[in-house]
């Protein structure tokens, strides 16, 4: 893998959905080796430090909160994983037109209860997602119709005090076909290394 820093140019940017508006931001390499689709819920920080180290591997990234300003209000609508299944597969189809994100091998970073989603997205994404990543997340609530069915390869990683996380791993790996890994990450490792080794094994170095 080539780790050579890379120039980046960021930018802004809102996506409308039925319900309102998705912020995010478009983070384009000098050299884009690839194409990153990040998805989160709120107070995602550490995830958006990752994403911020990722953009210097050289890949173009999209990042986007999957809730609107007003649903992030209540506590549960990070837990609707249907609608943040149809907000990914949207994120999809707008990557899809981008000329900056069609271009190159396309893969998906996911932390927390945007995993689920994410997975049950890549599972019906199959020839457009080539690998998918998921830190910190319940990847079982994706249920076992979308794990039996994903062909991506999967990383999972936790942090070391997330004993939930790898049980919901080892509630999952029996329904997994795909390759898959799972990582401790201790605290004073960077996620973001682990996650960018993943993605230049399966889109390309």
């Amino acid at each position: 893998m080539n780790d050579t820093p890379q120039c980046i140019t960021a930018c802004g940017l809102t996506i409308h959905t039925a319900n309102g508006h998705l912020h995010g931001q478009l983070r384009l390499a000098t050299t884009p080796r690839a194409s990153l689709l990040v998805v989160h819920t709120p107070n995602s920080a550490v995830d958006r430090l990752a994403t911020d180290n990722l953009a210097a591997y050289g890949y173009n990234i999209l990042s986007m909160d999957l809730l609107t300003v007003q649903e992030a209000k209540f506590a549960d609508a990070a837990e609707n994983i249907p609608r943040l299944t149809q907000r990914v597969i949207d994120l999809l189809d707008f990557a899809r037109r981008d000329a900056n994100l069609a271009q190159r091998p396309l893969g998906i970073l996911a932390t927390g209860n945007a995993c689920p989603a994410a997975l049950r997205a890549t599972a019906r994404r199959d020839t457009q997602l080539l690998a998918l990543a998921c830190h910190n997340g319940l990847i079982d609530r994706a249920g076992k119709e979308s794990l039996e069915l994903l062909t991506a390869p999967l990383l999972t990683l936790c942090d070391t005090d997330d004993s939930p996380v790898k049980a919901s791993y080892d509630r999952a790996r029996p329904h997994l076909t795909a390759p898959h890994e799972f990582h401790q990450i201790s605290p004073a490792e960077n996620p973001a290394q682990r996650v960018a080794s993943w993605f230049s094994v399966y889109l390309g170095s």
